[in-house]
Order: C-alpha cells, then sequence, then structure tokens
C-alpha cells in the first residue's frame, strides 16, 4: 500500500477529481477552448522547463487541476456555438434521435434524446424526452429519428425537502431540459445512419426475439435480460426492491462484479495461448475484445463502459506480471475515465464501484489472513466472505447516505449467489447463442429459467427477514466523509499496529463523536414550518425538535407511504409525528400565519401582515384580502385547482405582494 501512496498516477487522480469538483460547483472557468488549450500547453511546457524539483512538483498539481478544470468546460454542450438552445426561437422545428431507451413512467415512455437539428443547422445537446403512453402505436427504438416543432421545459426540482433531485441528476450527465408530446404530435423520420448503440440495440432485440419462442417467465426473462443484455427497464418494482434489501442489487446491474467474473472465465479458458509465441499479448488482445464485445452486446452503458474500460487496464497490467499491478491498473483506469468523461465522478454506480474495488484491494489480504484453513473448499469459502466484508466496508457510509438503509444478510445472498455466478453467465451466454441459432433445447431454457426463478425466489426470502433489514439510517455528507475516515484509520491500525496509528484511529473517533453530538444538538433545538406539496392534498408540518406536527387532509394508508413525509422524517432525524389543527392560525418564529381553506375565512383581529396559506381553492376576492389585512406574503398549497393558483399569481403581482406556489416552487419553508 506504501508504494500505491507513491504511485504518481494516484496523485494525479486526485488532483483532478478537486479541478472537478471546483469547476462543476463554481463554474469559474469560461474562457474559449482556444484560450484553454494555450493555458494547458503553456503549464505543460513550463513544467518541463522548471528543474527547480519543488516548483516543478507545485507545477504539475496545478498542471492536473486546471486539467480536471478543462475536462468539465469541454464536456459541457452548453459551451458549444452548436448548442440547441443557442439556436431554438419560438417556430423552430427539430429533429431528435433516440440515443437511449429508459425505464418507463406511469403515464409516459421515456427516453434520452440528442436534437440533432434545429431548423436547417446541425447542433448538438441531449434532453429527456416523454412520449405519452399509446397502447395503438409501436414503441421508439435507438437511432430513429423525429421531426417536430419542440416546447422545452426546464427539469423539475424537488418540490419536498430532501427528495432526490432528478433535475440534478440529470444535469450531471448534461441534461437540462424535457420535451412532452403525444405519438401524433412528431413524425418520424427515415433514419439517416445507424450509431454503434443502435447497432447494439438491434442485436440486442434479435436475441430477445429469439428467447420470447422459448416460454421463459416474465421474471426470468426481465433477470435475463438484466443480467447479460444490461437492460433493467423490464424488472418490476417489487423484483428490484427485493434484491435492494437482500443487498444484492449489484447482481442486476451489468458491472464490475460480472465483467471480474467473465475475465476470469477467459483467463482460464485463453491460458493455454500463453504457450505459442507471443502468447500472453495475444491472449491479453482476444480477452480484451471480447470484454469490449460483451459491452457491446450489453449496449454500452455508462456502467458497463466503466466496468469493461477498469478490467481493461488489469487485462493489459496482468500480461506484465508485475508487482501492485491491479492496483495500478484500477488507478490508472480511473484517471483514464474522469479525463473522457468527468461527469463520471457524480454518478453513484462509479462512486461505488471505486469504492469497493479500493475495499477488496485494500483490505482484504488483511482480512484473509486472518484465519488460514486447511481444506482448499473452506478456503474458497473464505476468501469469498473476505471479499463481501472489505467491498462492504469500502461502500458502507455511501450506500447508507444515498440509500438510508443497510441489508444485515447482504453476506448471506452474496455467499449463496455469487459462487454460481460464474456458471450462470456462462450458462446464459450458451442460452442466447443456441437460441440465437435456433437450437436450444427447451429442456435446457426450462432449466436455465428455472435456475433464474430459484435465485428470485432465494432473494426474495432473504429480503423479506424484516428483522436484519436496518431502515431510515440517515448520515449526514459531513458525518460520511468522517465515517469513512474512522473507517480508513481504522483499517491503517488494523494492518500495522503502531502506537501512531492507534493515536490518528482514537482521535477519528473523537471526531465522528463531535459530529453526532453537534448534528444531535442542532436537530433538537430545530424549529422550522413547511407548507409541503401534495398535489390534490393540503400537508402543513410544524417541527420542534425531534417532532413533527402534522395538519393533513391524507387517511392512514396515504399518510404511511407519503414519500414526502417520510423522507424529510428518516433525513432530519425525527423521532415521533403527531397529527395536530391549527384550526386556520398559528404563529411560528415571530410572524402570524393565516390558513384560508374553502370556507374562505379571513376575519381574525390582531393579525400584522400574516403570512396567508391558501388551501383547498377559496373562493375569496384576493385583491379585497390584500386590501384588509396586507399579508406580507401569499402562499398556495397542491389543493388548489391550478387555474386558482394562476388568478391569484396574476392578483399579486399586480398588488406586488410576493406569492408562492408549492406545486412550482416546492415546498414553503420558515425556519
Amino acid at each position: 500500500m506504501k508504494r500505491l501512496y507513491n504511485y504518481i498516477p494516484l496523485h494525479f487522480v486526485v488532483l483532478v477529481i478537486i479541478g472537478i469538483c471546483f469547476q462543476f460547483f463554481t463554474q469559474f472557468w469560461t474562457f474559449s477552448f482556444l484560450r484553454t488549450t494555450i493555458f494547458l500547453l503553456g503549464l505543460t511546457v513550463l513544467f518541463f522547463l522548471i528543474n527547480h524539483k519543488v516548483l516543478r512538483t507545485c507545477t504539475a498539481f496545478v498542471l492536473f487541476f486546471c486539467i480536471g478544470v478543462s475536462a468539465v468546460y469541454v464536456s459541457d454542450d452548453r459551451n458549444y456555438d452548436s448548442y440547441y438552445q443557442h439556436h431554438l426561437k419560438d417556430n423552430s422545428k427539430v429533429v431528435l434521435q433516440i440515443h437511449k431507451i429508459l425505464k418507463p413512467g406511469n403515464y409516459y415512455q421515456k427516453y434520452e434524446a440528442v436534437i440533432v437539428q434545429v431548423d436547417d443547422l446541425k447542433t448538438t445537446g441531449t434532453i429527456l424526452l416523454n412520449v405519452k403512453n399509446d397502447s395503438s402505436a409501436n414503441s421508439l427504438q435507438i437511432d430513429d429519428q423525429l421531426f417536430l416543432k419542440p416546447t422545452l421545459k426546464e427539469l423539475i426540482p424537488p418540490l419536498n425537502p430532501h427528495q432526490f433531485n432528478y433535475k440534478s441528476y440529470l444535469a450531471k450527465q448534461g441534461i437540462h431540459h424535457q420535451l412532452f408530446v403525444d405519438t401524433n404530435q412528431f413524425l418520424k423520420l427515415r433514419s439517416q445512419s445507424t450509431t454503434l448503440f443502435g447497432l447494439s440495440a438491434i442485436f440486442r432485440n434479435k436475441i430477445q426475439e429469439a428467447l420470447h419462442k422459448y416460454n421463459f417467465k416474465k421474471n426470468e426473462l426481465a433477470v435475463i435480460n438484466a443480467l447479460l443484455l444490461g437492460q433493467r427497464q423490464d424488472i418490476s418494482k417489487e423484483l428490484i426492491v427485493d434484491y435492494q434489501r437482500a443487498g444484492a442489487i449489484h447482481i442486476l446491474a451489468v458491472s464490475g462484479l460480472h465483467v471480474g467474473v467473465i475475465l476470469w472465465i477467459l483467463s482460464f479458458v485463453f491460458k493455454p495461448v500463453e504457450r505459442i509465441k507471443y502468447g500472453k499479448f495475444i491472449k491479453t488482445l482476444i480477452i480484451v475484445s471480447l470484454l469490449w464485445m460483451f459491452a457491446f452486446i450489453a449496449g454500452l452503458s455508462a456502467s458497463v463502459v466503466r466496468a469493461v474500460t477498469m478490467f481493461t487496464f488489469l487485462a493489459i497490467g496482468l500480461s506484465f506480471q508485475r508487482k501492485n499491478v491491479v492496483e495500478f491498473s484500477f488507478i490508472s483506469s480511473m484517471f483514464f475515465l474522469l479525463l473522457i468523461k468527468p461527469m463520471f465522478l457524480f454518478d453513484v454506480g462509479f462512486q461505488l464501484s471505486y469504492l469497493a474495488v479500493f475495499g477488496i484491494l485494500w483490505v482484504q489480504p488483511k482480512l484473509f489472513e486472518v484465519y488460514n484453513p486447511r481444506f482448499i473448499l473452506y478456503k474458497k469459502i473464505w476468501q469469498l466472505f473476505t471479499v463481501s466484508i472489505a467491498a462492504q466496508i469500502g461502500v458502507l457510509p455511501l450506500s447508507i447516505y444515498y440509500f438510508q438503509q443497510f441489508p444485515g444478510l447482504f453476506l448471506a445472498s452474496n455467499l449463496v449467489i455469487i459462487p454460481f455466478l460464474g456458471a450462470i453467465l456462462i450458462g446464459g451466454i450458451l442460452v442466447i447463442i443456441t437460441s440465437l441459432l435456433n437450437i436450444l433445447p427447451q429442456v435446457l431454457a426450462d432449466v436455465y429459467g428455472m435456475i433464474i426463478s430459484w435465485m428470485n425466489d432465494f432473494v426474495s426470502w432473504v429480503s423479506h427477514q424484516e428483522e436484519f433489514l436496518f431502515k431510515e439510517i440517515s448520515i449526514s455528507f459531513i458525518a460520511m466523509l468522517f465515517w469513512y475516515i474512522f473507517l480508513f484509520l481504522g483499517v491503517s491500525f488494523f494492518i500495522k499496529k503502531s502506537p501512531k496509528n492507534l493515536i490518528y484511529f482514537l482521535v477519528s473517533i473523537l471526531f465522528l463523536q463531535t459530529i453526532f453530538l453537534i448534528e444531535t444538538k442542532e436537530n433538537k433545538s430545530k424549529e422550522e414550518l413547511i407548507v409541503f406539496h401534495k398535489s390534490r392534498f393540503s400537508i402543513i408540518g410544524k417541527r420542534v425538535g425531534e417532532q413533527l406536527f402534522l395538519q393533513h387532509d391524507l387517511d392512514s394508508v396515504r399518510l404511511k407511504n407519503e414519500n414526502s413525509i417520510k423522507t424529510y422524517r428518516v433525513a432530519e432525524g425525527i423521532d415521533e409525528v403527531k397529527e395536530i389543527n391549527f384550526k386556520n392560525f398559528l404563529q411560528f418564529s415571530k410572524k402570524d400565519i393565516l390558513l384560508i381553506d374553502s370556507l374562505g375565512v379571513y376575519t381574525i383581529s390582531g393579525m400584522v401582515k400574516p403570512i396567508v396559506v391558501l388551501q383547498y381553492s377559496p373562493k375569496i376576492n384576493l385583491s379585497r384580502l390584500i386590501k384588509t389585512i396586507k399579508p406580507s406574503q401569499i402562499i398556495a398549497d397542491g389543493s388548489n385547482y391550478k387555474s386558482s393558483v394562476n388568478r391569484w399569481e396574476e392578483t399579486c403581482l399586480k398588488h406586488q405582494i410576493p406569492f408562492h406556489y408549492t406545486g412550482q416552487n416546492g415546498a414553503f419553508v420558515i425556519k
């Protein structure tokens, strides 16, 4: 590990990461591409001209920081003159090309689409395309081109506190607008060209058509598509939840685990090739080619490309048979990926993959040395056990931060499934090849389908062991960072038991306790009033310390399943939720809050510039209300008709009164 610390590309990766984060969050670099190129070339020349060791090192650090900055700038389509938004006018006609098929929603089929033409100009830039469900229309395919007059809309940020920020998620993938259309609002054009993604989709469709002939059950076929073709769109929500709760969701996403298993199998199969002249080179070339062929079949998704890139570096490194080749390949692949696609850094899959691999490389060898089984079978089981523990150590704080749960039986699911994953993948590849050749015996298809069903049933059983699923665990971003410091220093002390490492470890515990005490104190003293957004309903909450008082009109089932309340309660560390009736008026933070419901009553004496919350579309003359009680601000929640909201907004604009609609501006919060 000490040698890895001294590995120069590791330092470069850290500096590139800092540069990527700095540019993404500040957008401070706004110079032209020519100036960017000249600046980087100047720093490079300066690096080679300087002989002083310290100055040269500092120049190298600045250079790679700037490379991270420029990578973000160059990868942002908005910085190019060809970006579609620079050319769109009110009456513009555009041509869209489908780039990726996403999991459909309840009302819309969803796609990533590139705007390749605005009027007569060639353009770039990706949008989210929502096509209204229509049973009579065929689904769109990758590379299909659509001609239409667009009405682009901004992506909607989360409307309630702590909900998933889909707008930010898409922005990190270069998507900043969305489009809603019916099937009769566009003209499907004959595609002029076929991209690599389109060829991949055509090949996958042929495979899926071949598999459909063999009577696989719906869940069996969905899992086969996920395991081997990288397509998770057809997996039911229930099955995905089962795999999540069992700690085995990585089984369904073609990623490092699958590619690693395939690399191991290919290395074993082509081992004899090493005996011939230039055998190692030929073997590596064959393996890398087959890995990228698998990536092509799996749709060249971001997770597949990342995994295959990582293991391509590993396969090349292994051919040299040098010490620490795995660690160096791991760092080099990350460096290469971030240079090409800097936004990968903000992808949860990227973060989890590399942290899991880091945990395996760093922790697993030391864990494995703790116990030395005599029998080969026990040794393999112990090796798998330590790999699972090490990977979980690497991802634990981050997975809790993102998913707010920890599957206690992840070891059970992984120890049972992963040993057979190689056989499942090999069997699946044989099933696909023979089905394409139309020589797959139905008996073999039935056996393979039965194995997939057994795996699904086992995962479902594990997921329903509620006592081992630790849910609703919330940690802040700062706490997550300190947990990683704690784990890093704890493992360092475990590896090398020295007084210095012990002191560092104990200090990390002290810092972690300090963060916990500070956050606990803040939670107990925090008070805020929230007007949540819920379409057709009204939810108003008053948070006092670790208690949340709610006035709402939801039934017990809806209240239990209401996501806005659940996410707020978990993220804010709320211990108790109580129902309350504010009776149309309350005071909070020295402010009068007036609630006006469908009865339209607002004659309450003694109010001074109250904040008015409108609920259930009250039949009131808003101009008269403004003149009578002189409100400081008017809020409309999701229980109001949109027509009423639009009318009130115009009235408030006329009287210069701040207006806040939760369906557009999100929940209204007073701290």
